[in-house]
């Protein structure tokens, strides 16, 4: 357990993960917590991020820092994954065993695991066979960072755990049409389909006001805002499928998924970063043919053990929403892997389950977005 006087740095505390984690921290009494927005510290320059860990020494650290984004972001910026995400872990890593940093929480993804991996997903499930094709830059960087973590513990006696989140979603999450995950990404093409179904022209403006809407056009990049013209808008807002009769989706909406409510993500890597240490995540008395313990697999799988269809998701959201035209879907484009369960017995083991079922967690994350857009709007 670490004391509460302990300086704790979190990489990306302005992220969906890496803010609710820092509220946790707080509401337990840590509140000798450390932060920089990518402004203060880019990630990616190893200088910076070796004079940041000179200066203030942290106790601890949680990477919840990472470069992330929904299907079509993962197919077109294939070398960003992989390259700016390797090299956040290498030197938040890197520096943390430089610095005698005590105990270390890797946040990485469930897409780590094969395309065609056993349902429910084991932690034993790992490099067993072929990744997702969309996302395997990503997934390829989040297991190097896993096994970085896993080979500094066994060599040097360092203490690193390695988390593996689901699909997450919560407060301060990404809403980008384009790069977005699924979930939010569905809140608000279906908030704005709306709008647009009730002639809400206000609503609408308010929305993009916020989060103005870009696409690529005729190779040119058009944006639209608050000031454009509804002609504008509506072309915009086409491309990405959203209509005031009817909102397309990516893929068949067949694909199952499990959602976890990002704030008990981070209740999660909270009582993994102060309760569980590395000797927990494995069991030594297991040896291959040879006699030797083979210390592999130590991550730990977070999530709920549930799931549901894309499809499903997206009707809960129209009727939170009360949309009233129709739902389609783009069956030329990707479904991304079928299935994506994850068994979280080795979590529930460790002494954690979740609370937020998926319809509670829609409705308070849509009751965010909304006041999010309310007092943003009042404020510009």
């Amino acid at each position: 357990m670490l004391d509460r006087s302990a300086k704790i740095y979190v990489a990306g505390h302005h992220g969906l993960v890496g803010s609710a984690i820092w509220n946790n921290l707080l509401s337990r009494g840590y509140s000798n917590l450390v932060g920089r927005s990518h402004k203060e510290l880019d990630l990616l320059d190893g200088g910076k991020v070796r004079e940041f860990f000179d200066q203030e020494r942290p106790d601890a650290v949680v990477l919840a820092a990472a470069h992330v984004g929904g299907i079509m972001a993962n197919l077109q910026y294939r070398a960003d994954f992989i390259w700016q995400n390797l090299q956040i872990q290498q030197n938040v890593i890197g520096e943390s065993f430089r610095h005698g940093v005590k105990k270390l929480l890797f946040l990485g993804s469930t897409c780590i695991y094969p395309r065609e991996a056993p349902q429910p997903m084991t932690e034993d499930s790992l490099l067993t066979s072929s990744l997702e094709y969309t996302n395997e830059p990503y997934a390829i960087a989040k297991i190097a960072g896993l096994k970085m973590c896993e080979s500094f513990n066994i060599q040097y006696g360092t203490n690193y755990i390695a988390v593996m989140p689901t699909n997450l979603y919560g407060p301060n999450d990404n809403f980008h049409l384009e790069n977005s995950h699924v979930l939010p990404a569905m809140i608000r093409k279906i908030h704005l389909a709306k709008c647009l179904y009730e002639g809400d022209w206000s609503a609408v403006r308010k929305d993009i006001g916020l989060r103005p809407v870009s696409i690529v056009a005729n190779g040119q990049k058009v944006i639209v805002n608050s000031e454009s013209s509804e002609e504008d808008i509506l072309k915009v807002l086409y491309g990405y499928g959203i209509t005031a009769g009817a909102v397309t989706l990516w893929g068949t909406g067949k694909p199952m998924r499990e959602f976890l409510w990002s704030e008990e993500m981070a209740d999660a890597s909270v009582h993994v970063l102060l309760n569980v240490d590395f000797k927990d995540t494995y069991d030594a008395t297991v040896k291959n043919a040879d006699g030797i313990t083979e210390i592999r697999n130590c991550h730990i799988n977070v999530g709920t053990g549930k799931e549901l269809s894309i499809k499903e998701v997206a009707e809960k959201i129209v009727e939170e929403i009360g949309y009233k035209g129709e739902l389609h879907w783009d069956h030329s484009k990707p479904d991304g892997t079928l299935r994506k369960l994850t068994d979280v017995s080795k979590l529930h083991n460790l002494g954690w389950h979740h609370k937020v079922e998926i319809d509670e967690g829609i409705h308070r994350l849509y009751e965010w977005y909304l006041q999010g857009i309310c007092i943003n709007h009042q404020t510009v």
